[in-house]
């Protein structure tokens, strides 16, 4: 698509276990375009994570990516050298990682550590590089943020920790953000605080790009313009999120929507998707969902359904509508 900022093709990354390769990501297709806020939606395990950290080449040994494409903007990500990538890290395509403990440096003050990313990407002096980081605690929500600066990460609460990882994604203004849950274990008030901060950045920056991995369809109806719903390694949906949430489409997503508990609706029974999702190392022949799909061909069981575009944006993986 030649309005993408970024298109991702049959990418493939892959675990290397005992028993085998472990499919993390199993030829996932997207694009996201400038100033578009995309959600990434799916159980756990399904590889949301893993894609958002095959984008950023943050994938580590055992893992490798084995194949496909990454064009963001213009350059496939996959043949850029380490130093390439660094520079690129930041300053174009930043992300928000879920665990702010296991992202922020215990022994290091807050301020210096989002400073490290001006110092590295800009030719800025100390000064401004210090006036710059505290104007971005501030508007991401620290109080005090003069003062913060030089507080350490056991003296922020778990949303003021938030927050400081999402300063520091956020402060070279970059035109791709990947949020990898940045909401998990977050009382309602405070995501409801960083959900608002992201659409003003998408909003207020511009041509800034979000893509959102959650598994909360709730959260991402609140933010996002389109849904891609991944079931094992795959894409195997995307359409508006009003489409996604009115109209489901593949047997997964619907079944996903039926398991979300619903308060506008009185003495709801919720009905869960029966079984489990497939071995990742040895996946079952054909549409990996038809254990599971009540609406099951037989050739749902031989033939991998491909993502097919059926119109205004909207494609869905599944025989049903071949």
């Amino acid at each position: 698509m030649s309005d993408a900022l970024l298109t991702i093709s049959d990418l493939e990354t892959r675990y290397r276990t005992s028993r085998g390769d472990l499919r993390a990501v199993d030829g996932a297709s997207l694009t996201v375009r400038p100033g578009e806020a995309v959600g990434l939606v799916g159980e756990s395990g399904c590889g949301k994570s893993a894609l958002g950290q095959s984008i950023m080449r943050l994938i580590q040994p055992p893992g490798r990516i084995t194949g496909g494409r990454i064009d963001f903007a213009g350059r496939d990500l996959l043949t850029l050298g380490d130093r390439e990538m660094r520079r690129l890290r930041g300053r174009e395509i930043a992300m928000i990682f879920q665990d702010p403990m296991a992202t922020l440096d215990p022994v290091q003050r807050i301020g210096d550590q989002i400073a490290e990313l001006l110092e590295f990407h800009t030719d800025l002096g100390r000064t401004a590089i210090r006036k710059r980081v505290v104007e971005m605690l501030d508007e991401v929500g620290i109080p005090q943020p003069a003062a913060r600066y030089r507080n350490y990460p056991h003296e922020f609460s778990g949303g003021m920790q938030q927050r400081a990882i999402i300063a520091a994604a956020l402060i070279l203004q970059p035109r791709l953000v990947i949020a990898d849950e940045p909401t998990t274990a977050l009382d309602v008030t405070v995501q409801a605080q960083i959900l608002d901060l992201l659409r003003r950045l998408q909003e207020s920056q511009t041509n800034t790009a979000i893509i959102l991995v959650s598994h909360d369809l709730g959260v991402v109806s609140q933010l996002c313009d389109r849904v891609c719903v991944m079931y094992s390694g795959e894409v195997i949906e995307e359409a508006s999120t009003g489409e996604i949430l009115a109209d489901p489409r593949h047997p997964y997503t619907v079944g996903l929507i039926a398991s979300m508990p619903r308060l506008d609706v009185e003495g709801q029974t919720l009905n869960p998707i029966p079984g489990s999702v497939p071995d990742a190392i040895n996946p079952p022949p054909g549409c990996k969902f038809a254990p599971r799909c009540p609406r099951a061909m037989d050739r749902c069981r031989i033939e991998r359904p491909v993502l097919r575009d059926h119109g205004s944006g909207r494609s869905v993986a599944c025989h049903l509508y071949d």
